[in-house]
């Protein structure tokens, strides 16, 4: 039988606690040895002195229990050792009591420190092999029942440049004078816009992209051609979600341009210098991909990854300049700031110009970024323009145009409030504008008025393919002031102060990222490199719709998409003629360099339309 002391020894000793036990060391040489405490029997160290009794900073005591014993945790029940006391368990750390050795000798708890070998603590989770680095733990996202997955962004690469993958969608005949473009098959993608989420698709469709009736766009996913995240989109009730990609298959037509041929006037290790024909975007943008100078340049000149210094608006020809690396861009877009570089133009205007030079600096206000108008008017943007008279024929007069500012149409719009519009131009010199045709600024008509009244005047003549937009435009409001999330173009390219941008939104776009309209063939704007530089999209080349006999190759026999709304309509080609106006750049000056090119026919002293 053991004694009382005995018992209460064994019950205030310490007890595993979670798998750890707090054990004090054994009492060092040169410390004090302290006494026993109230039913405390000493005990014997290594060294036969006695163990000190708990102290600050150490591990207290376990508590008592009900039955005046020290309790084990619930789970945990002390095991009786050699001597009928409570072993802890075993393993290294601060507070083990040391353990018998072969010798009977007790032996501290092995662990860390001189002459002895580390032990491994339990592993948390999977360690690597030796030599192989550890791999960061995998965060498993948990979905609700019934959400739906939305993968997340792609990285997206830098840079705008358009290749031979872009090239080969398709090619290009020539008929009555004018270049087309074979219908092809073309993705438009995008990521969810901020305002589409939590929205459904069909009501997007319903509010956004109003110029075909919902049933195209449920035979479309039906068709397979809308995919959301790159999987068929079955149910057009789907709620969009943040970073969902959606991806739209379209039969895409062009409109004709001109075939008058792009002449490079210069070209070095830095730029590329070209006489633009009119008619021509700079780059893709609108209904326009391949019938532009970029896509031009680089199917036919094999000039590739070009750089947009300046642009010229799309019914305006002459010297427009492109730079052939990224650091010749940046010195002269350095020159267009610090206002370096000088430009001339040559206009051909209604009636005898004054022969004195003429200085306009009337501000000029945007009326609508997606038909491309403007007017005179005090809240606009402070411009100037020096007009010079170069000849007069008796009806009209050939007019120097040097604009100090870059305003969009800004020597258009000068021109028309001096009373002495371009002959041919589409917009500011239409009835529309009033028995004045706008001069002085004179109105009659509200901004919304004026549009409709421009629109009605080339609906009639059927030429709304000059303004760039199409009936479906009409359809779905294309002659608000909203430029169609212009916000998407990023670069900022010197504007035209001749006439501006055509195409609403007409800077360096994103290869294989066009802005997204399920409903049509073409696009208004134009998304850059902003949040989207994906890879290259797949186009498939198809044969023209109709059976026209091309000048230049061969179109095999008529195929139609049935889902293609242009497929089914009958579109009258413009003239030529029509897809000129008297208006041509024809100098660019900067420091070191300057190109120019020849005067157009149109500009000859003795001319007569």
């Amino acid at each position: 039988m053991r004694s009382a002391a005995a018992v209460w020894a064994a019950c205030l000793r310490p007890v595993l606690r979670c798998g750890a036990v707090s054990v004090l060391p054994p009492h060092g040489p040169g410390m004090a040895e302290p006494g026993p405490g109230l039913g405390r029997e000493p005990q014997s160290g290594p060294t036969g002195r006695e163990e000190p009794e708990p102290g600050p900073g150490r591990e207290p005591e376990p508590q008592p229990g009900p039955m005046g014993m020290a309790e084990p945790e619930p789970g945990h029940e002390p095991e009786p050792g050699p001597t009928g006391r409570e072993e802890p368990a075993p393993g290294p750390g601060p507070g083990r009591e040391p353990q018998p050795g072969p010798r009977g000798r007790e032996e501290p708890a092995p662990g860390p420190g001189p002459g002895r070998e580390p032990q491994p603590g339990p592993r948390s989770r999977e360690e690597p092999e030796p030599g192989q680095e550890p791999q960061p733990a995998r965060k498993k996202r948990r979905l609700a029942a019934g959400d739906r997955y939305v993968p997340p962004p792609r990285r997206l690469s830098t840079g705008v440049s358009f290749g031979a993958s872009h090239f080969a969608e398709t090619s290009y005949y020539f008929e009555g004078g004018l270049r087309k473009v074979r219908p092809y098959y073309f993705d438009f993608r995008t990521y969810c816009k901020g305002r589409w989420v939590g929205r459904s698709l069909l009501h997007v469709f319903s509010t956004e992209f109003r110029a075909q009736p919902l049933d195209y766009y449920r035979a479309a996913a039906s068709a397979g051609r809308l995919r959301l995240n790159e999987e068929p989109v079955r149910d057009l009730s789907v709620v969009l979600k943040n970073n969902d990609f959606l991806r739209n298959t379209v039969h895409r037509h062009e409109p004709p341009v001109t075939a008058q041929p792009i002449h490079i006037l210069a070209e070095d290790q830095e730029v590329v210098v070209v006489d633009k024909p009119s008619s021509l975007p700079v780059h893709p943008c609108g209904r326009f991909r391949h019938n532009t100078v970029i896509f031009i340049l680089g199917k036919e000149h094999g000039l590739q990854e070009l750089h947009t210094i300046h642009r010229l608006d799309r019914m305006t020809s002459g010297v427009l300049l492109f730079a052939k690396t990224v650091e010749v861009s940046k010195r002269i877009d350095e020159q267009v700031r610090e206002r370096q570089l000088e430009k001339e133009y040559v206009c051909r205007v209604v009636g005898e110009f004054p022969e004195h030079e003429v200085v306009c600096e009337e501000p000029i206000l945007v009326v609508s970024y997606k038909v491309g108008v403007c007017r005179v008017d005090p809240k606009g943007k402070c411009c100037k323009t020096t007009f010079q008279r170069l000849s007069y024929n008796g009806k009209s007069s050939v007019v120097k145009c040097l604009p100090h500012t870059g305003r969009t149409h800004q020597i258009r719009v000068h021109l028309q409030f001096l009373g002495h519009p371009i002959v041919n131009d589409p917009i500011y010199n239409m009835e529309a504008w009033g028995p004045d045709r706008g001069k002085g600024g004179k109105i009659d008509k509200t901004d919304e008025e004026l549009l409709k009244a421009l629109v009605e005047e080339h609906r009639s003549k059927q030429s709304l393919d000059i303004l760039g937009i199409m009936e479906e435009d009409l359809n779905s409001g294309a002659g608000s002031k909203d430029c169609g999330d212009s916000s998407e173009c990023t670069k900022p390219v010197q504007a035209d102060p001749s006439s501006g941008n055509s195409c609403p939104a007409e800077d360096a776009q994103d290869p294989g990222m066009d802005t997204w309209n399920p409903g049509r063939n073409d696009t208004i704007g134009c998304p850059l490199n902003s949040d989207a530089n994906l890879e290259t999209q797949e186009s498939k080349e198809l044969n023209s719709c109709d059976n026209q006999d091309g000048e230049v190759g061969e179109k095999g026999p008529g195929e139609k998409d049935p889902l293609c709304v242009e497929c089914k309509m009958v579109r009258r080609d413009p003239s030529p003629k029509e897809l000129v106006m008297y208006l041509h750049a024809l100098r660019y000056k900067g420091v070191g360099f300057e190109y120019c090119s020849r005067m157009p026919e149109w500009a000859a002293e003795d001319w007569e339309e």
